[in-house]
């Protein structure tokens, strides 16, 4: 009898490599952004057509900042030109834009971006895209807590929960993280507790889709308990 593949229903991905995709060839970082944002197209695609119906892209972390001048500059010239040319079409493969992180010192133009690219793919219900920029997982939970705090509401496990950056989605069933490394970076920790962790040695750029399939068939072997045992996992789908 086959084993019917399961798509995970929601996947994030440490997008890394694009720096050492691009010193490889001896070009400016900002080519492998370049080159970066091609594979994402590309990624998303491959999600929409697999069923995935979350995908979440960690694209600037909050620590980024501190990376030289021209490469974070150049990386907000691409994004801004990214949102002009993509968007239109993103909404008319029926994906829903979310921009995640804290907004607060970003550029007006960047800002008035964000909100046009969400309110224009409000609408859509094929793919929930989500953009983590100026995000980082101690910030998302420090942010939760205050609101909670600020509303005189006990701060719990289930409260947090719902003031968290990417409450209207389900936590990830599987994380990947290109480039050969395998931490996880202050992305998406409170959502990460029962996260599957793939790790490819692809730099970002060389990312495709036979690449997340890869991915997707790693998933499948794994035997997701959530605190139970195996017995019990397997005495559940029996019955």
């Amino acid at each position: 009898m086959s084993t019917v593949r399961v798509i995970p229903h929601h996947i994030a991905i440490v997008m890394d490599g694009n720096g050492r995709w691009a010193n490889r060839r001896f070009l400016p970082r900002v080519a492998g952004h370049k080159q970066g944002v091609n594979a994402l197209h590309r990624c998303v695609k491959a999600c929409a057509e697999r069923g995935v119906k979350v995908l979440t892209v960690f694209a600037f972390s909050s620590e980024n900042w501190d990376r030289p001048a021209e490469e974070v500059s150049g990386l907000m010239e691409l994004l801004a030109k990214a949102l002009a040319r993509e968007v239109a079409q993103l909404s008319a493969d029926g994906v829903q834009i979310h921009f995640v992180g804290e907004r607060e010192g970003l550029s007006d133009s960047l800002k008035k971006g964000f909100l046009q690219a969400e309110t224009t793919t409000a609408h859509n219900t094929r793919l929930v895209f989500n953009i983590c920029f100026n995000y980082g997982g101690r910030w998302d939970i420090a942010q939760a807590a205050a609101k909670l705090v600020a509303k005189g509401v006990p701060v719990t496990a289930s409260s947090l929960d719902t003031e968290m950056a990417m409450a209207h989605v389900p936590d990830p069933d599987l994380i990947i993280r290109t480039g050969g490394e395998q931490r996880i970076s202050n992305f998406l920790l409170w959502q990460a507790a029962y996260s599957e962790f793939y790790f490819s040695d692809k730099l970002w750029p060389d990312f495709d889709a036979a690449a997340l399939d890869e991915a997707i068939n790693e998933f499948n072997r794994r035997e997701r308990r959530f605190g139970k045992t195996s017995e019990q996992i397997q005495t559940k789908v029996t019955a």
